[in-house]
């Protein structure tokens, strides 16, 4: 990778400045430029986004990195950032879709760019919210903007045509008929096939599943237990998972998968017990955090605010300790502390 002050002294005389008039463009001594270019000193971070409007190149530019380099920074800085400026969305944007021609890079690139709008659009959510809460709040007769709440925060909806799932259950069974060998576009049109009860489909769709070399030996159980219950016959769906936790009563997949059944049941002690379980079962390191995160939603569904605090410590510390995370380095860890500080608020 081409160092920072020879690109700055090539891009330079590509743009036919002398060192005294981009320093004059910058607002500062031509001493600071020549520095740069001498590797004697390095520009300040507050510089760079001038420095690249002058010279019409993106930031990233500056420092010559490669195809993948960029595609990383593109990652890590939606990882740390809660919001992207509006200039660095677009810069991004566009670098993103002229990577969709290289077929090197066009995967990554498209996902790139779904998790860049999904970043946009979960900041601009995050205000609609609030402005929606505020208006609710104001008129509480009125349901103007409880629509909007519905849509941002996963809202439960009364309608049935509005709250069914016939749209994803169309594109997913498409895509099983397309790629009949891949085992997770199955457990997606399971998902939310068993969500609007369409209990017959769904096993259709879970015998297929099955005969797959790929498909995960504990979900095929789970998955029989919740058409049970999508039947309304849950002593059926209670048998089949409490046989499966008999059998294999140290596996941490087998023991996460009863804890969210049994949450998802409101047997929120059982549930926080299973989810404990889960969690100390796991050998892997770093651990994921979705156990803990089950007890603490559990904890605050009870009103004890205090052990869901205390879960988020918990939390913060596995990012921090095992997963190396910082505040400046993913913005999970500043979401877990506010989390731990609002449910302190309210214990």
């Amino acid at each position: 990778m081409m160092e920072l002050g020879k690109k700055i002294k090539q891009l330079r005389y590509k743009a036919g400045l002398t060192q005294e008039q981009l320093a004059e463009k910058l607002g500062i001594g031509a001493q600071s430029v020549s520095k740069w270019e001498n590797a004697v000193a390095m520009p300040d971070i507050t510089t760079l986004p001038l420095l690249a409007e002058i010279f019409g190149v993106s930031i990233d530019d500056l420092f010559d990195l490669t195809t993948e380099q960029r595609l990383n920074r593109i990652e890590n800085r939606m990882d740390a950032e809660k919001e992207l400026p509006a200039d660095i969305f677009r810069e991004y944007e566009s670098f993103l879709q002229a990577e969709l021609t290289d077929t090197k890079h066009q995967k990554r690139a498209t996902e790139l760019l779904a998790c860049l709008h999904w970043h946009r659009m979960n900041a601009e959510a995050q205000k609609a919210s609030c402005y929606a809460k505020e208006a609710i709040i104001r008129a509480p007769g009125e349901k103007a903007c409880q629509w909007i709440l519905s849509r941002t925060e996963n809202h439960a909806v009364w309608d049935w045509n509005i709250a069914n799932h016939t749209r994803p259950i169309a594109f997913y069974r498409e895509l099983v008929k397309a790629n009949p060998d891949t085992a997770l576009p199955y457990m997606y049109l399971l998902d939310n096939l068993i969500a609007d009860h369409r209990a017959d489909e769904a096993e259709y769709w879970l015998d297929r599943y099955c005969t797959l070399e790929k498909a995960h030996p504990v979900m095929k159980q789970v998955y029989r237990a919740y058409i049970a219950l999508a039947r309304f016959d849950e002593p059926a769906a209670d048998k089949i998972m409490e046989d499966l936790l008999a059998q294999q009563p140290e596996n941490d997949a087998v023991l996460f998968e009863t804890a969210q059944y049994y949450a998802a049941k409101a047997d929120y002690k059982k549930a926080i017990d299973i989810y404990e379980r889960a969690f100390a079962a796991d050998r892997r390191r770093p651990r994921f955090k979705d156990a803990l995160m089950g007890i603490a939603d559990i904890y605050e569904i009870m009103g004890d605010y205090a052990n869901a605090a205390k879960t988020y410590d918990r939390i913060i510390d596995l990012l921090e300790n095992e997963w190396g995370l910082t505040e400046e380095t993913d913005s999970s860890v500043t979401a877990a502390k506010k989390e731990k500080a609002r449910l302190l608020a309210m214990a």
